[in-house]
């Protein structure tokens, strides 16, 4: 027999460390194991469903740590959980080395950076007498590459090795030049001079792989309205050009350099920044003077929408590095400016000093111009007043301003006093504003970033430049973007709730630069100086994996792979000898890369992380629209959030990283997967700590030690007993089971990953020591049987997330093969009990009370009386349950129908009815409709007899005398405490 308690298993004080020995012995010993017998390699097989999944492939210019490991190991658990579901499951890996990353790093490494070299010693654990050899990119790709592929076994991914590549592989480059000019034929590739995110220091076009922190540069167009002052124009900055005819000042940062320019021969005076800002956007520019912004404040300038003269004004959040650093102030439309100008006309002494009078301050309103059905005359005082803001460093603005400008944007008209703009949308009006100034030159247009500070890898903030002759991907073509959503709406999202941004972006992306003049990588097919960059050689990669063991096992030549080769495997054109003769390939090596790749394709689910649906993610949507046939579009996506350090992001900069492979060696593979997973279902950031992981260990630990017990059962103990043989606790148990079963299941199905390890590890464990304890104290349990078969099964349910000890306690157990290979438990409708899930219900709940009152109390008991409910109260509440099934039950509706029944009313009479329906009343009402479906198929029970078997058990729980009595019999009952009975509720009282 087992107790659920750990001192059962003589734990010694230093088992986690002794534990720890024996994880790392069972961990060697089963990725040998699979290694050997080969069992992830994925091959084509007529006799099973296939399922592809790909997981983004990593950058090696760092080691992964923790963070990295919760996207693969929840793309790994899919993988284990759908090879035991009965697919043949293919999971490959390669390594992107392209672009600017490695080289960024490697020459920051060559320049001895301090802060690098401390990163690389102290974080990463790369000996100094190595950082030398690193300093060559490619040497330091293949570096991280081994030490990431190594993290990769050491945790156990089931990943087909036979397939890996890199990027900057001859035979992958030729796959790359084939894909561009697919994309090329198709229209889809154009050049031009367009915006794009730009290091100034590397000359570079910069996208989000090559930012720090992996930042997207977002650019955003800006109007600049010239605002008159004399023969000078102060360009100001806006989103939204038809706002003004509501503005009423000009901010200026006091505190700031600004600068009088002449910019393509007009005189402007913009921030120092801007101006610098502005050689990049093709404008010519020459400074003539630079002075504070304070020397401007109190002067007047012209509106050239209405003619109306307006102040200067100062504004210290004026930020001068975002576009001009001039910003006009429109209180009525803008929280920002709104709560701005009421600050400044509460301390009217700072414009004295600017040679403003007060009274002109305080005759400066806001101007309403747009009308919106949610709002006032002023809708940002509207919303400032509902936020309660007050002041303009209120972090409470930025949301603010962006609910006055949704509920506009979709509802708002423009007023009389916009001119002829009068009643159109806002949206409407926002173009035809900024058409109509540009026309007129009282406006023209800036890029800026909107997400900035952005800064290269190289440690530059990034600008944007109007880039030349420049080759692009148009993702803003409207037939392509159809096709993109037709994908879209075919595909399953998980979460399901990120489908709405994937449909943003799709309408959002436009066009996009495709290539560089550096960095590793493809070249340019048709221009080979340009290097095709990290976000467009990753969007169909997935088709590769299914021919490059092909390439490798026939050592097949990067010059053999032209593009007939691909056409014919990817999209079945062209004549197989044709083609094979050509390019000198074997016909049936040909046709076998042809069968696999349509064997495995479409890809079945693509894994990555939330923050790569703006670009690689939609990106793999569209170009796999252009390029395959819809019967070959991917199925799915599935995007998880981030992972934290006890709260905190991860950054070097906290000193909160662990590399991957120094969190293995410290807490294990098998925590290490748990505790990436445990802590949040897909859609929020998961919180890593050294205590979740211990923790997680603990729980396996346990597990461990008592299937170890468990195995050292005799046989013949385990056999299966007949149904008759059964104690009710067993067929709790064993019912319990099934529902363990069917929640961990549909939790996988739809990778609610958290709430399976849930189900597994911890609920279940619950009612397996609930049931230790009860057999314990009941006769004639099948206990050894019992716990075979429940172990068993949370063990192979277990596999998928904590494959290496679910080997070794699978084959302790006598399972047969690998436990990687079995098959996934199926609910057993057979062996579900409902009377015994309640009966069991029944007793706990009962105990529960018990142990209430004694807290409650503070009495010591000696015996404790159990009334149990009279019969006449289990028809009444029967009843109540069915009529409650139809529709919600009124007290007095119901106490009539039941004084209808002659028997009841004799046997409970008209008063005890009543109070006792008082009583039930509001639970049955909001009891769920499965648990009244479950109490009508049991109906009445014999709560006495159920309690005379749980005797022992009771009062060993509650240290005193248990004495079974029934409401309707003659009773000791002191207290007259059995009226209080109700069926499933017996009435308690304690001597």
């Amino acid at each position: 027999m087992f107790s659920s308690e750990d001192k059962t298993f003589n734990i010694p004080q230093n088992s986690s460390e002794s534990f720890m020995e024996t994880l790392r012995r069972i961990e060697e010993k089963w990725q040998k194991r699979w290694e050997k017998a080969k069992i992830f390699e994925a091959n084509p097989d007529p006799t099973k469903p296939k399922f592809f999944i790909t997981v983004a492939y990593p950058y090696p210019n760092s080691p992964q740590h923790v963070g990295h490991a919760r996207t693969y190991t929840l793309a790994d658990v899919y993988a284990r959980y759908m090879r035991m579901r009965g697919f043949n499951v293919l999971l490959p890996m390669a390594f992107h080395y392209t672009g600017t990353p490695v080289l960024a790093m490697a020459k920051r490494l060559a320049e001895n950076d301090e802060d690098l070299v401390s990163d690389f010693v102290d974080v990463y654990k790369v000996p100094r007498e190595k950082l030398k050899e690193l300093t060559e990119p490619l040497a330091m790709a293949r570096y991280f590459h081994q030490e990431i592929k190594e993290g990769m076994k050491e945790i156990g991914y089931s990943i087909d090795w036979r397939r890996e590549f890199t990027t900057v592989d001859p035979h992958y480059n030729r796959f790359i030049e084939w894909q561009f000019h697919k994309l090329r034929e198709r229209g889809y590739i154009t050049r031009g001079s367009h915006p794009v995110g730009w290091c100034p220091k590397d000359g570079n076009p910069v996208g989000q792989h090559d930012t720090q922190g992996d930042v997207e540069p977002e650019i955003g167009e800006f109007t600049l309205i010239k605002f008159g002052h004399g023969e000078w124009v102060l360009p100001t900055a806006t989103l939204r050009p038809e706002t003004v005819f509501g503005v009423t000042n000009i901010w200026l940062n006091p505190k700031a350099k600004y600068v009088k320019a002449i910019v393509d021969g007009e005189k402007w005076i913009v921030s120092r920044e801007c101006a610098e800002k502005l050689t990049y956007q093709n404008h010519k520019v020459t400074i003539l003077e630079s002075f504070d912004g304070r020397a401007l404040i109190g002067k007047l300038v012209k509106n050239p929408a209405t003619n109306e003269e307006i102040y200067i004004l100062p504004a210290d959040f004026v930020d001068p590095k975002n576009a001009t650093g001039v910003v006009m102030s429109v209180p009525g439309h803008a929280p920002y400016d709104y709560v701005a100008l009421e600050n400044i006309k509460s301390e009217p002494s700072r414009l004295v000093e600017h040679g403003l009078k007060e009274d002109v301050i305080k005759t400066i309103n806001a101007i309403s111009i747009i009308e919106t059905p949610q709002f006032s005359e002023v809708p940002a005082a509207d919303v400032v007043k509902k936020m309660g803001i007050k002041e303009q460093t209120d972090p409470k603005l930025e949301d603010a301003t962006k609910e006055v400008y949704r509920h506009e944007f979709h509802n708002g008209k423009m007023k009389n006093n916009t001119g002829k703009y009068a009643g159109l949308s806002v949206a409407e009006a926002k173009e035809k504003v900024k058409q109509d100034l540009i026309a007129a030159g009282k406006a023209t247009i800036m890029y800026e970033l909107l997400n900035r500070p952005v800064r290269c890898r190289c440690g530059t903030e990034c600008v944007v430049k109007i880039f030349e002759n420049q080759w692009f991907i148009d993702y803003g073509k409207p037939e392509w973007k159809a096709l993109a959503h037709k994908c879209l709406e075919k595909m399953r999202i998980l979460p399901e709730e990120l489908r709405a941004q994937y449909k943003y972006v799709i309408d959002w992306l436009h066009e996009k630069a495709c290539a560089r003049k550096s960095g590793l990588g493809t070249r340019l097919p048709w221009d080979p100086e340009w290097i095709i960059e990290s976000l467009s050689d990753s969007t169909i990669y997935m088709a590769y994996y299914t021919i490059a063991r092909h390439i490798k096992e026939y050592e097949i030549q990067p010059d053999q792979l032209t593009d007939k080769v691909f056409d014919y495997i990817f999209l079945g054109v062209g004549n197989i000898g044709e083609v094979a003769e050509e390019a000198g390939i074997n016909a049936k090596v040909l046709e076998e890369m042809r069968q696999e790749f349509l064997y495995f394709y479409p890809l079945d689910s693509r894994h990555s992380a939330h923050e790569l649906i703006p670009n690689h993610l939609t990106f793999m949507i569209f170009n796999h629209t252009a390029i395959f046939p819809e019967s070959l579009w991917p199925k799915q996506i599935v995007t998880n959030g981030l992972v934290t350090m006890e709260g905190a992001k991860m950054s070097k900069s906290f000193g909160n990283i662990i590399p991957l492979r120094e969190g293995l060696a410290t807490y294990g593979a098998d925590p290490i997967r748990l505790s990436v997973l445990a802590t949040a279902e897909l859609l929020q950031d998961a919180d890593f700590s050294p205590s979740v992981a211990r923790a997680m260990r603990d729980r396996l630990e346990r597990l461990y030690k008592l299937v170890i017990e468990t195995a050292k059962t005799e046989t013949s103990e385990k056999s299966q007993p007949s149904n008759e043989e059964l104690t009710t606790i067993d067929k709790w148990i064993l019912s319990r089971l099934q529902e363990h079963i069917k929640r961990a299941t549909d939790a996988m199905e739809k990778l609610a990953v958290r709430k399976a390890i849930h189900t597994i590890l911890f609920e279940l464990d619950q009612d397996l020591q609930w049931y230790l304890k009860r057999a314990k104290a009941t006769p004639k349990t099948a206990t050894a049987y019992i716990l075979d078969e429940v172990l068993k099964t949370q063990i192979l349910m277990l596999t998928p997330f904590a494959p290496h000890i679910c080997e070794e306690l699978w084959e302790k157990m006598g399972g047969k093969g690998f436990a990687s290979l079995a098959q996934w438990p199926n609910p057993d409708e057979a062996k579900v009990d409902v009377k015994a899930e309640e009966s069991e219900t029944f007793i706990a709940t009962l105990l529960e009370d018990t142990a209430h009152i004694i807290r409650a109390t503070g009495i010591k008991p000696t015996k404790i009386f159990y009334y149990t409910a009279a019969k006449w109260k289990w028809k009444a509440y029967l009843k109540a349950i069915e009529k409650s099934l139809e529709e919600k039950v009124e007290q007095a509706s119901l106490i009539k129908e039941l004084l209808k029944d002659e028997d009841l009313k004799g046997r409970g009479g008209v008063k005890e009815i009543a109070d006792f329906i008082g009583k039930i009343i509001e639970e049955i009402n909001k009891m769920p409709k499965e648990r009244k479906e479950r109490l009508m198929q049991i109906g009445m029970v014999d709560e006495s007899r159920i309690l005379e078997t749980a005797k022992t058990f009771l009062e060993t729980e509650v240290n005193a005398e248990i004495i079974i009595q029934k409401e309707e019999e003659k009773r000791y009952d002191p207290k007259n405490r059995a009226k209080m009975a109700r069926p499933w509720r017996s009435a308690i009282y304690i001597e």
